[in-house]
């Protein structure tokens, strides 16, 4: 059943192109949806035409709850229950002619999903079946779409994940998706969807968990597929991905189209407010100094309190700079010394450590030193399975290296009984890449903060400390009392964040904490954490495989490459003169100084050619 959605009032500023011509492999015209609930329907995708051409790519972009997962699930039978779909116009040519997708049955999307059009989820642990190994999941669509033998599929499979960049891939097809990082989950879905060789590519952040070196090597994969003539409706809110894959793009905001055209116009010259805002939010070594988002006057960032209404002890915007006024906040820890006297506050030492795998021994780290020094920042960089993230587990306590030391604040953190080592912990926190997944969903945001506090709390005074920690993150004290299911990605990262700061400590290790975030949230997340680093003296470990926000964020980087660290320098000196290849390699793969640089308070926003 369809139905036709009113838009929302008032003039949207956007010329769209004529729609689809007969040449499109991919038409939309007028699509309108919407959703049912207790009989009120409520619009989110408002009169969207595009297309998409064979060997072409178009890209929808826009921020979280902008319409554009909405518009892609929509295109491959996935909108959901409730949904209401009128379009004028809804089709998919190709092989097998042409089919109106407003009138399939249950059976041929069967058919056209993972043959004719393939498509590839943000979310891939929730995507893949989490009962059987990925090498099966991907021979399900060679068995149903393919005329292959099973000794034939066996063999796809494998050169599927490699071609994918999944290392080993004999070995990882017989493993299930939780045995898998990541990234590689995501090499895995992308190898599945484009099994049954569709002539469509429907991709939702295909790219989100992959660091730079994998990135481009799926990027490469889905240039090969248009190449072969596969047309690619490409959803990120990654402007760089955009600008290497997308000939044509649409900027989605609050369900409408409000600018499109080619990629260079729209991202080297782009017209709408809107578009502007998205592109002066990516971070990168030109965006160094200055604050990355942009709010226009009356609105109110994810998640944040309206300026003019910030309460006492919060952190006002354009505060954090040296100096800023902190006495009012009672959930400070007075540093021991003056914040920017770079003293050593977290300190690693030879540090290695090995794990038993199906395939033998594995060195994760060897040989890894760092000094993270008071007020500043050190970015680990590095591929999937470079050993980052191993080395943050080990500063953090949770895992024991096999030789070296960590020290906190001069006094051993590793080797040492798990009772001394609580007396220290307060001093260091983590804000993981999925808050989610790391909060009891049964738990309100009071009582996730309260349980990280390491002190009893009078019950009276409660209420207050939970208030100032939200006051912190530019979180209203209503949030409180609110679940974290019921919150926005941006509000549970702050919430994350709040809890670091909860125990009032010296260092805050990030392991991909803005990651999974749009680009204008991340922004948001980005200000905050120097504003917090500033103002209260904090010390942070970043890992990262975003090296744009690497650029804009570290002081100093730690480049590791199997489980070594390559590289150890300043952060101009890794993104300007590298002195190993590798180091290279990486910093190719990122945006060059923006030319305008030497202007941080403008918003001039990065070419085409800055982004690729």
């Amino acid at each position: 059943m369809t139905a036709t959605l009113q838009t929302h009032p008032g003039e949207v500023d956007v010329q769209q192109t004529d729609g689809p011509t007969d040449a499109s492999l991919l038409s939309v015209s007028h699509l309108n949806v919407g959703f049912t609930k207790r009989g009120r329907l409520t619009p989110v995708v408002h009169d969207v035409s595009l297309s998409v051409e064979r060997g072409r790519c178009h890209a929808l972009v826009g921020e979280s709850g902008s319409g554009k997962s909405v518009t892609a699930r929509t295109l491959v039978g996935l909108t959901g229950a409730g949904a209401a779909v009128s379009a004028d116009r809804l089709s998919l040519a190709g092989r097998g002619g042409e089919h109106d997708l407003t009138s399939l049955d249950l059976a041929t999307w069967r058919d056209v999903r993972g043959g004719r059009i393939g498509f590839v989820l943000q979310d891939a642990l929730l995507s893949l079946d989490p009962l059987r190994p990925v090498g099966r999941e991907i021979d399900e669509v060679l068995r149903l779409h393919t005329n292959l033998s099973s000794g034939q599929r066996r063999r796809r499979v494998i050169e599927l994940l490699s071609d994918v960049g999944v290392p080993e891939p004999e070995l990882r097809a017989g493993q299930r998706p939780d045995q898998l990082s990541g990234g590689l989950r995501q090499r895995a879905l992308i190898a599945s969807a484009l099994a049954g060789e569709p002539d469509l590519l429907v991709a939702d952040e295909p790219t989100t968990a992959l660091d730079a070196t994998v990135q481009r090597q799926v990027l490469g994969l889905i240039h090969q597929a248009k190449d072969r003539g596969v047309g690619v409706l490409l959803i990120s809110h990654d402007l760089s991905v955009v600008g290497d894959l997308a000939e044509t793009v649409s900027v989605m905001h609050d369900g409408h189209i409000v600018e499109e055209g080619p990629a260079e116009q729209i991202l080297g010259d782009p017209q709408h407010a809107y578009t502007k805002s998205l592109l002066a939010a990516v971070p990168g070594p030109h965006t160094r100094g200055r604050r990355l988002s942009t709010v226009p006057d009356g609105a109110v960032p994810d998640g944040a309190v309206p300026d003019g209404a910030v309460p006492d002890g919060a952190v006002p915007d354009g505060a954090g700079r040296p100096g800023a006024d902190a006495t009012q906040d009672s959930t400070r820890r007075e540093p021991d010394t003056a914040v920017g006297q770079e003293d050593v506050v977290l300190q690693a030492e030879g540090l290695r450590k090995a794990f038993r795998t199906p395939a033998g021994h594995h060195q994760a780290v060897d040989g890894v030193s760092f000094e993270l020094r008071r007020g500043r920042t050190l970015g680990i960089v590095g591929e999937s399975g470079s050993g980052k993230s191993t080395t943050a587990r080990i500063a953090l306590g949770l895992e024991e290296p096999d030789a070296g030391e960590v020290r906190l604040d001069g006094a051993a953190f590793s080797g040492v009984p798990e009772r001394h080592r609580r007396k220290q912990r307060r001093k260091i926190a983590v804000v993981q890449q999925d808050p989610l997944s790391a909060f009891d969903p049964r738990w309100t945001t009071e009582k996730i903060l309260l349980d990280a506090i390491r002190e009893r709390v009078p019950r009276a005074e409660r209420e207050q400390r939970v208030a100032k920690l939200l006051d912190l993150v530019r979180l209203p004290a209503s949030v409180a009392g609110r679940h974290p299911l019921t919150l926005s990605g941006g509000q549970r990262q702050r919430i994350a964040i709040a809890r670091a700061l909860a125990s009032r400590p010296e260092v805050i290790v990030l392991d991909e904490a803005v990651s999974a975030l749009d680009v204008s949230v991340q922004a948001q997340v980005l200000d905050l954490l120097v504003d917090l680093r500033d103002r209260l003296g904090l010390s942070y470990l970043f890992i990262s495989h975003d090296l744009g926000v690497i650029a804009h964020l570290a002081d100093d980087v730690l480049v590791m490459k199997d489980g070594r660290v390559v590289e150890h320098a300043d952060v101009d000196t890794i993104f300007t003169s590298p002195a190993d290849a590798y180091t290279a390699e990486l910093v190719s793969s990122t945006r060059p100084d923006h030319p305008t640089s030497a202007l941080p308070d403008d918003h001039a926003t990065p070419t085409r050619k800055d982004l690729s």
